[in-house]
């Protein structure tokens, strides 16, 4: 971490800090659910805009379209997912994403 001082004040440099984050993030992991596989990215991996434009880390059908892609959430509704199954994505995608149930991808937790 770098600190400079600019006309009187003290910028931070975090630039080093984020990269050792992201670089300590786990793998994208593979799901497979009646037959359709599916690959999501580690939770705090997900692009800071994509909050804007599902609302809410917690939509996880808004969340899925955005890093799926909207044919890949046909196909999960052609087989048929369930509001369960929605929900057991949800907490596998957290446990192995290394985020506690009801933390949001934006929290200052590691």
């Amino acid at each position: 971490m770098a600190t400079t001082k600019t006309a009187g004040r003290e910028v931070v440099s975090l630039d080093a800090l984020a990269k050792q984050r992201r670089d300590a993030l786990p793998e994208p992991t593979t799901f497979d659910l009646a037959g359709v596989e599916f690959t999501l990215p580690p939770i705090k991996a997900l692009p800071f805009e994509l909050q804007e434009k599902v609302g809410s880390y917690e939509n996880v059908v808004g969340v899925m379209k955005e890093v799926l892609g909207i044919e890949k959430v046909k196909e999960m509704y052609a087989a048929g997912y369930q509001l369960g199954d929605l929900e057991l994505i949800a907490e596998e995608w957290q446990k192995r994403s290394g985020v506690e149930p009801g933390e949001s991808a934006a929290s200052t937790a590691s």
